[in-house]
């Protein structure tokens, strides 16, 4: 069973360990972040001491799932255009020995928890790459439908134009 808590800079090695290759990296939101290869200090940098690349001083929440074997995923939240009630997940993870088991769906569960009952959110968005099938399915299985907050867009993986769609969830269509 995951719980969820606050990031903690000794978290950084092992989600720089699961993005091990440019393609994931890209897929995760990377190119938005530093260059490939992620490492902890990168991580720690933008984080620590950029506050996640927000401008606004409280408005970056990066989260880490845990169980009783450590570590096991990774996401962050903040408001989305400086509204309190939106909330935005992104470079969302999941340790790669644990991929395909659950966790991810388990992850995002426990972060709309929060979104909704801790932020007190109205909406939670999330975009994802069409071509990243298990993410983009984990995300609608949890209740996200497609957005009308933001529109879709593309970003050039491995020289092929992906698309990021994006999508949503009311806290009113969410279920524990």
């Amino acid at each position: 069973m995951l719980r969820l808590r606050p990031y903690k800079p000794c978290d950084a090695e092992s989600i720089a360990s699961w993005i091990d290759n440019e393609r994931m990296f890209l897929l995760w939101g990377g190119n938005h972040f530093c260059n490939f290869p992620l490492t902890a200090e990168a991580i720690n940098r933008k984080y620590l001491e950029n506050n996640g690349g927000c401008e606004e001083p409280d408005n970056f929440y990066p989260m880490t799932a845990f169980d009783e074997d450590g570590v096991a995923g990774h996401l962050i939240m903040r408001y989305i255009k400086g509204d309190n009630r939106i909330i935005r997940f992104g470079w969302v993870v999941v340790d790669g020995s644990r991929r395909g088991k659950g966790y991810g769906k388990e992850l995002i569960r426990l972060a709309q928890r929060y979104a909704f009952t801790v932020l007190k959110a109205d909406t939670v968005s999330i975009g994802v790459f069409e071509c990243n099938t298990a993410a983009y399915k984990c995300y609608l299985s949890c209740g996200f439908r497609a957005s009308t907050i933001c529109e879709d867009s593309f970003v050039e993986i491995e020289g092929k134009n992906e698309r990021i769609v994006e999508l949503e969830i009311k806290k009113d269509e969410w279920s524990e």
